[in-house]
């Protein structure tokens, strides 16, 4: 009984451990953000693989937690307040997905704000991508690549996948081909993607500095998704509607520690940003279903 106890701690043990790296994959994002317009707009994005999850998101999540964790520190040195959001640049794109090994259960999650505690909620699904592999190849970058076509949310795309690197996951919510993709687009040139690199990261953490300090570390809330859109639909009408309930009128006039602006020309700002963000983008990946 005891060798089986002591051979189930290591297995654990060797799995836990093979979690703390990961193949980081960077993907330029081109799209356009409002159906009506010719105007594109380029994003870096990075997908995250490790031995039992792929975490894809925008890179600009984790490129600042360096910047975010050396302010933290030096207000806790100082003991005083300061205004860190002209050095955090926020995400254009705001969601993350998630995709586990080996279901490819798919995971998708954004954070709103629940009065005073900013909350990830999300919802999961599992798609099943009818990929045709095509004859034709490409060089895409230094990657050796094979044509493939599929449906998906209202579009139809053209991917180009690379059995060069073995990992049957691609950006976005897609995955299912014989290799990494490498790039993929609509045929109306709404998205695309193209892989720029990859790095290997060693003592990988799949949360952010700033996911861990706000509390975000932990499972999501998961809903129905049309609970989910229409939660978040509301959300970015009034970003923090929740809030501003329990914070006193008079409150709202008390300046900052150390700062020229009060809490309520601060809230005003930052919700400023969200808005300018959310109401960016009209023309989401997945077309609704009613369109």
């Amino acid at each position: 009984m005891k060798r089986t106890l002591l051979l189930l701690f290591v297995a654990v043990a060797v799995i836990m451990q093979a979690q703390t790296s990961a193949n980081r994959f960077f993907y330029e994002l081109t799209y356009k953000p409002k159906t009506d317009s010719a105007r594109m707009e380029t994003e870096m994005m990075v997908l995250d693989i490790t031995p039992t999850k792929s975490i894809y998101r925008d890179y600009m999540a984790v490129s600042q937690d360096s910047i975010l964790k050396a302010e933290i520190e030096m207000m806790q040195k100082s003991g005083m307040f300061r205004d860190i959001s002209k050095s955090i640049k926020q995400p254009k794109i705001t969601y993350k997905i998630t995709k586990t090994y080996p279901s490819m259960k798919t995971q998708y999650s954004d954070v709103i704000m629940s009065g005073f505690t900013p909350m990830a909620m999300g919802y999961g699904e599992d798609n099943k991508f009818n990929w045709t592999i095509l004859p034709e190849t490409a060089k895409i970058g230094e990657y050796n690549a094979q044509k493939a076509t599929t449906d998906f949310g209202g579009r139809k795309w053209i991917a180009w996948f690379s059995g060069d690197i073995p990992f049957q996951d691609g950006p976005y919510k897609f995955y299912g081909l014989p290799g990494l993709i490498v790039k993929l687009e609509d045929v109306d040139n709404n998205f695309s993607w193209v892989l720029k690199g990859n790095k290997k990261i060693d003592n990988y953490d799949e949360y952010t500095f700033t996911e861990t300090m706000s509390g975000l570390s932990k499972p999501i809330t998961e809903v129905p998704r049309a609970k989910f859109e229409k939660t978040f639909s509301d959300y970015k009408k009034d970003p923090f509607g929740s809030m501003k309930m329990q914070i006193p009128a008079s409150a709202l006039n008390n300046k900052l520690p150390g700062q020229d602006m009060t809490l309520g020309e601060m809230m005003r700002e930052q919700e400023k940003k969200l808005k300018d963000i959310y109401n960016n983008i009209d023309n989401p990946i997945e077309r609704p279903v009613n369109k």
